[in-house]
């Protein structure tokens, strides 16, 4: 099975060579620092126009390993809570990107809350604008790919995954924070889950954004990640960029954040 681009033309050029020149232009602007292997990143989903420049400097600092663990959350009512795919490939103008079946499928057994489903993948964009980016960088990467799920059980599994694994495995949660209040607003909420995300702390995360109303809407995936990383011994976190989407449009009426996280290997 090939699923294919959902948001093509709209988040992202539809053409391939502006596609990748577009890439190419995040990634130019924030080559300053030393490339550093990471075992997890938080990154934004929303158009390029918008936070194309907030993506590009987390994947720019990156040294990448072939296997990703993709972690989005459901933005349509459609197909299964907790949706896996395990075959096939991801298409984008630039190509296609195959499904690492043996990964998916260990993830499977690792959580049997996972279901197998493309339905809920159709038109979901929080993983697919994470595609070109990777397909420009990590050329010949594989990944497995899940959706908003009981979390902290999820997150567990995916730790006791990447340690039996041989090689490294980098996890990625897909998420955008708060939405649409006024810039100030937005950037003080935003901050108070940074906080939280930046001191591994997945129920701190979970409670600030329900207790203050942050709309954060890859909270789920996000604490996946940091349940992975605190069975995995992390302890190193970089904010790499913070924006909302007045830094582009001007407009500080109702934006959206953006916060790209590093989370260096030891």
């Amino acid at each position: 099975m090939v699923r294919l681009p959902a948001v093509a033309g709209t988040f992202y050029p539809n053409n391939s060579r502006e596609l990748s020149r577009q890439v190419q232009t995040f990634i130019s602007t924030e080559t300053t620092h030393k490339k550093i292997s990471c075992r997890a990143c938080l990154v934004p989903h929303a158009g390029y126009m918008y936070s194309g420049h907030v993506a590009g400097a987390v994947y720019s600092r990156m040294v990448f390993p072939k296997r990703i663990i993709a972690l989005g959350v459901r933005h349509f009512p459609h197909g299964e809570d907790a949706a896996i795919l395990s075959e096939g490939a991801w298409r984008t103008p630039l190509g296609d990107v195959p499904v690492d079946s043996a990964l998916a499928a260990t993830i499977s057994r690792a959580c049997l809350l996972l279901r197998e489903d493309c339905v809920a993948h159709e038109r979901e964009h929080s993983l697919e604008v994470q595609l070109p980016f990777l397909q420009v960088l990590n050329p010949g990467c594989t990944f497995g790919t899940g959706q908003l799920v009981i979390v902290e059980h999820l997150g567990k599994a995916i730790a006791h995954v990447v340690q039996a694994q041989g090689e490294p495995v980098l996890i990625i949660a897909s998420s955008d924070m708060n939405h649409y209040e006024d810039d100030a607003t937005t950037r003080k909420k935003d901050h108070m889950a940074i906080e939280r995300i930046l001191q591994f702390k997945p129920r701190g995360l979970f409670e600030i954004c329900h207790k203050e109303k942050i709309s954060m809407c890859g909270l789920g995936p996000a604490v996946v990640m940091l349940t992975a990383l605190n069975k995995l011994g992390s302890n190193k976190a970089e904010l790499a960029k913070y924006a909302t989407s007045a830094d582009v449009s001007g407009d500080t009426r109702a934006v959206v954040g953006y916060a790209g996280v590093l989370f260096p290997e030891f």
